[in-house]
């Protein structure tokens, strides 16, 4: 529902402002469409949040791997204190 509500949003400001104004761009001087300045921005935005926003990779931490693998052969994982508690 929030997608939905941005894209609509979106969608009218960018229709709004449809005239061409002068962008000046280090040394050069050229005339554009805002819609399409502002289109543009909300793309590169976007696949920047994406990118960003991305889970990476989980990172290995050096003994995390043998505990696990030793946890696993075990038929028995629980401590003293939780066999005490649950009986």
């Amino acid at each position: 529902m929030f997608i939905i509500f941005v894209t609509v949003l979106l969608t009218i400001v960018i229709m709004q402002n449809s005239k061409e104004v002068p962008f000046t761009f280090l040394f050069a001087t050229f005339y554009l469409s805002k819609l399409v300045m502002l289109l543009t921005v909300a793309v590169v935005s976007f696949i920047l949040g994406v990118l960003v926003g991305r889970p990476g990779r989980p990172k290995y931490i050096q003994g995390r791997d043998e505990e696990f693998e030793e946890s696993k052969t075990k038929p028995d994982t629980l401590s003293q204190e939780d066999r005490d508690y649950i009986s």
